[in-house]
């Protein structure tokens, strides 16, 4: 403090600990990671990343890689003087498996990039402006990221991990961040980003230093069970592998009668002839094995009336006129009026479905002032269990 006074927290150090050494030593525990603690949460980052890496590469059909992360403790100061150039903030808050936020950091102009591509451009010449639409192209990247993220944290922690949509704002905006100040201490988690050839840029993680703790804390403790269940096992196979030699030795030696027994019980397996039997292949006799004529089995009447039961399922059938495969941009520009070209020729028979599986052609007709469909040709019996498979 400027008066030179202790605060309160300094002083429930003092007394708890007893010396001024242990309290730094308290303080330092607070506010910086462990060696152990960097690399934990590098390996949640590293398998993390990972699943969202795969998930954007799917969405832009682009080859997509992300190195192995780095940390580094920051302040408040440190996070602004890292954000200097242009940016979009999106924020992640966890409502299940865990209750903390993070916020992902992405420049701008790789932003731009990811939304072009999004929107049915190739990335070469995206707009430098983002608008709404661009917006919600990066929002829902970023929601497709962070949903097989969480994924892969359900796994590494066995619970389910789950996340609200993400929330962005360029350079920050007004509406992300704002639960992320009360924290003093930050860990960054920094990659390099690789979309094809249009991306090599990096992009950040910045969590609050008590949620990075909590997340590497509880994996370190899943570890630490796991590795003292296995010594349990270990040592149990142990012991019993021990017993069992200790009773193999204890075992008195076999009498004479005993002995005399058991040659005797071997002689006459050997002259025994049957399937399954340890017998001497020099003397055993090999024998062609007959099986009783198969009978095709017949239905009665109570089994007909179990069958006849499946009659009265619904299914749902579709007249299919044709289809056609559009990019967001262009679904997006579609209004009153717009004409909609589809794969199918003017009068060609449209498909008939049946729970989503071609069973049938047909025509369309018009009866009364309906629709109705004349099936003009069936599928074969071999196509359609092809189809079911």
């Amino acid at each position: 403090m400027n008066d030179g006074m202790l605060s309160q927290e300094e002083i429930d150090a003092l007394l708890k600990i007893g010396s001024g050494e242990e309290a730094a030593t308290d303080k330092v525990e607070k506010n910086q990671l462990t060696p152990i603690e960097k690399d934990t949460l590098g390996e949640i980052g590293n398998i993390s990343f990972g699943s969202s890496a795969t998930t954007l590469s799917t969405l832009l059909n682009e080859k997509v890689e992300i190195t192995t992360p780095s940390i580094t403790v920051m302040n408040e100061d440190n996070v602004v003087d890292q954000l200097e150039f242009e940016h979009l903030r999106v924020e992640i808050t966890y409502k299940e498996g865990f209750t903390g936020k993070s916020l992902f950091i992405i420049k701008k102009e790789d932003a731009a990039i990811i939304s072009d591509i999004m929107l049915g451009g190739d990335g070469t010449n995206p707009d430098e402006e983002l608008n709404e639409i661009h917006l919600s192209a990066v929002q829902e990247a970023m929601n497709q990221m962070m949903g097989a993220s969480a994924t892969s944290m359900s796994t590494i922690f066995g619970k389910k991990v789950d996340i609200s949509p993400p929330v962005i704002g360029v350079n920050g905006g007004d509406q992300t961040a704002e639960s992320m100040t009360v924290a003093k201490e930050f860990v960054k988690v920094s990659f390099q980003l690789k979309v094809g050839d249009l991306i090599d840029s990096n992009i950040m993680q910045v969590i609050p230093m008590p949620f990075a703790k909590e997340l590497a804390g509880e994996l370190l403790a899943i570890d630490e069970s796991q590795e003292d269940q296995g010594n349990v096992s270990q040592e149990t196979a142990y012991h019993e592998e021990a017993a069992a030699t200790v009773l193999a030795d204890s075992k008195p030696a076999p009498s004479y009668s005993t002995i005399y027994a058991a040659e005797q019980n071997d002689h006459d397996k050997e002259h025994e002839h049957y399937i399954g039997a340890p017998v001497d292949k020099n003397h055993a006799k090999v024998q062609q094995a007959s099986f009783s004529e198969f009978e095709r089995g017949q239905l009665n009447n109570q089994e007909k009336r179990n069958l006849d039961m499946l009659l009265d399922i619904p299914l749902k059938v579709t007249v299919e006129l044709g289809r056609t495969s559009r990019t967001i941009k262009e679904i997006l520009e579609l209004s009153a009026g717009s004409i909609v070209e589809l794969d199918k020729l003017a009068g060609e028979p449209v498909d008939i479905l049946v729970n989503a599986k071609l069973i049938a052609k047909g025509e369309v007709v018009v009866i009364d002032e309906n629709f109705g469909v004349r099936i003009t040709e069936i599928a074969s019996q071999t196509d359609r269990l092809l189809k079911l498979k």
